[in-house]
């Protein structure tokens, strides 16, 4: 077991937003006063409006416009900001730090929306939650380059907020991921990721929600534990295998990489997982992370999303699981998500899932 500390130490940024410090054995956190004169926040400059033609919620934040774009390393904000003038981390150094994000789309407390009734135009405040996490002061580090219990610690502070997050009034989804790359649309190459509390579900996790009842129904089962014993008794999409969780390539992946994670025992979150389930979620995590960047010359973009689901009657067949995907189809191509995708969500894959697991087993 990975030796972890896992209580946060708490701080404040000039403008009150909230500053968590996870720290590794022996480590300090010694956080600064921010001195920077940032402006007020304004907790109404986002927006949630409702497309009747999807029956879909829709994040409007303006704000967003103003975010931080490609700093050159000398002016990033996510590195250590030992003065007080210069970084969203007022410190000499950090472990694994948490903040909530200047440019949100989500923001303030509130209640969950629900589908409105009537037929007309229906808004409503972009209340929620949006949180940067840093895995690392390193500002050319990446996550599959972490020690193991460094990475263990991220999956501490992802366990940490998932619980807060999940317990505040008004948000009915907790969604922790990482887009890596520029290919990705990342703005902010130190490496890091972001954690959101939406006031309502996701249309992809309420259309597999659907999904799953949609099967216990009929079979009387969970639909993710199903799957997942399909694919470990196939065996030809399996990426890595261990007693604790499993590595795969989906049967129908959209993606030209396409990797998902699950534990082998049916959770719905990171805060139901024992420890041994941390750490060996930590070992296939990494384990996979290093097969896509020894998939090609240069690494591999990617997307992590954590599928987590709350414990209550609606929520009750979500299975945790994590969902990695990357745009690269090739050495030297990337996969746009042009027509077909964009326009009708109906994806059109370049390779075979099977094709793509024995090349990232080999790896």
């Amino acid at each position: 077991m990975f030796d972890v500390v896992t209580a946060p130490t708490r701080a404040k940024l000039a403008d009150g937003r909230d500053l968590l410090f996870f720290a590794l054995p022996g480590h300090r956190p010694a956080p600064v006063e921010d001195r920077r004169p940032l402006p007020p926040r304004d907790p109404d400059r986002s927006q949630l409006r409702f497309d009747r033609s999807t029956g879909q919620w829709v994040i409007v934040a303006a704000l967003r416009q103003d975010r931080t774009y490609k700093p050159p390393a000398d002016q990033c904000p996510l590195c250590p900001g030992p003065t007080g003038l210069t970084s969203e981390v007022p410190a000499p150094d950090y472990d694994v730090v948490v903040f909530e994000n200047r440019f949100p789309s989500l923001s303030g407390a509130g209640q969950p929306v629900s589908l409105p009734p009537d037929a007309g135009f229906v808004s409503a405040p972009a209340r929620g939650r949006c949180e940067v996490i840093c895995f690392s002061s390193d500002h050319t580090g990446s996550f599959a380059a972490l020690q193991q219990a460094h990475a263990r610690l991220v999956v501490e502070a992802w366990r940490h907020r998932t619980a807060e997050l999940m317990a505040t009034p008004g948000v009915e989804q907790v969604f922790c991921f990482e887009n890596r790359g520029e290919e990705i649309g990342v703005t902010l190459t130190h490496p890091h990721g972001q954690i959101y509390g939406y006031p309502f579900l996701t249309p992809r996790t309420a259309t597999m929600l659907a999904q799953a009842r949609e099967h216990r129904r009929c079979h009387g089962a969970n639909l993710f534990a199903d799957l997942l014993a399909r694919e470990a008794a196939d065996g030809a999409r399996i990426v890595a295998r261990t007693e604790l969780f499993t590595a795969f390539v989906p049967f129908a992946a959209r993606w030209p990489v396409e990797v998902h994670i699950y534990p082998n025992r049916f959770v719905h979150n990171l805060v139901e997982l024992d420890d041994d389930e941390r750490d060996g979620l930590v070992r296939v995590y990494l384990d996979v992370l290093g097969r896509f960047d020894r998939m090609y010359p240069c690494p591999l973009p990617y997307i992590s999303a954590l599928h987590q689901f709350a414990d209550t009657p609606a929520q009750d067949d979500g299975y945790f699981h994590i969902e990695l995907m990357s745009i690269r189809r090739s050495a030297t191509k990337l996969k746009y998500l042009a027509a077909s995708e964009s326009a009708m969500d109906a994806f059109i894959s370049d390779v075979t899932p099977e094709a793509v697991a024995q090349r990232l087993r080999e790896l």
